[in-house]
């Protein structure tokens, strides 16, 4: 998990998974049973719930730990948040990056917490559209702000390893709100993201 924090794991669910897991491996015509797949059920899960642990996550309540009174209203902008997610079609991963705007009303919010609300919405079954949505719906309803955009660039596994098998396909998806409905806003946030530090 990327909290740096050691996942505690609910045994009974690990071994559930476990069980379904071992099944799966046995219908593809693996032996469960051989040296190196012997403990791969169990892996597996465990790698499951770390990679599904948004769902025990609560954005709203990351961002509220963190706010405070701010009188400027410049663009805040956090770029290139990675993420790793697991496509709710195929449950094969997808992953890119997440970048966000927004324009303070009186009120800021820690960095990191914008980082920990992605995290939060990635590790569940997901569509990129949706989590793109998600982090700017959350946003815009916890900071005071004047207008909020999120720009999420990502590469689908789903894509790459079966169907199409297009390897330099990429998805870019943008959701905004407030004063980012002007065309001009979203230019001056694309030439930010730009900027080399």
């Amino acid at each position: 998990m990327s909290n740096n924090k050691k996942p505690i794991y609910n045994d009974e669910q690990v071994e559930k998974l476990a069980s379904h897991i071992k099944a799966i491996i046995e219908l593809l015509g693996e032996d469960p049973s051989r040296e190196g797949l012997a403990k791969t059920p169990q892996r597996a899960a465990k790698a499951l719930i770390d990679n599904t642990s948004g769902y025990h996550s609560d954005a709203e309540q990351l961002i509220k730990q963190a706010l405070f009174n701010h009188e400027g209203d410049e663009m805040v902008i956090v770029k290139d948040i990675e993420f790793y997610s697991l496509c709710e079609h195929h449950v094969l991963p997808f992953y890119g990056t997440i970048s966000i705007g927004y324009i303070p009303d009186g009120e800021i919010v820690g960095l990191s917490k914008l980082a920990r609300v992605v995290e939060t919405f990635a590790r569940r079954l997901q569509v990129q559209e949706r989590l793109t949505s998600q982090v700017c719906e959350v946003v815009a309803q916890n900071i005071k702000n004047k207008g909020v955009i999120v720009v999420c660039n990502a590469a689908h596994m789903c894509m790459k390893m079966r169907g199409i098998e297009k390897q330099a396909t990429t998805t870019a998806t943008m959701q905004y709100c407030g004063e980012f409905e002007n065309v001009e806003l979203q230019n001056q946030f694309f030439n930010l993201l730009n900027t080399k530090n």
